[in-house]
């Protein structure tokens, strides 16, 4: 097995699903849509391997492209999540209240 050529378990379009499945379970524990942007990216390239043609050929061909491609789009996936549900601008977190007040 060779990380470099692509051959290997990175090049098994089923791994990239479980990674993304893995991935949007522990977003739960860390809020924030780090790990949610990771799973968008590693769905993409489960699912151009999964449906093959040029494009996934030439995706499991190399581990590097593979690698760029999950990259551009978790990052494309958490721009995207932060815009629709992050926080609004202006929006600012007001304390009526301290926790050591009676």
């Amino acid at each position: 097995m060779d990380l470099v050529t692509g051959d290997g378990i990175w090049s098994l379009w089923w791994v990239w699903l479980a990674a993304a499945v893995g991935l949007g379970i522990l977003e739960i524990l860390a809020p924030g849509f780090i790990l949610l942007g990771f799973a968008i990216g590693a769905a993409v390239v489960g699912v151009l391997l999964a449906v093959g043609g040029p494009l996934g050929a030439m995706l499991g061909g190399s581990f590097a492209l593979m690698l760029a491609v999950f990259a551009v789009f978790s990052l494309i996936g958490w721009i995207g999540l932060r815009r629709t549900m992050g926080v609004r601008k202006g929006q600012v977190k007001t304390w009526d209240t301290d926790i050591n007040e009676d």
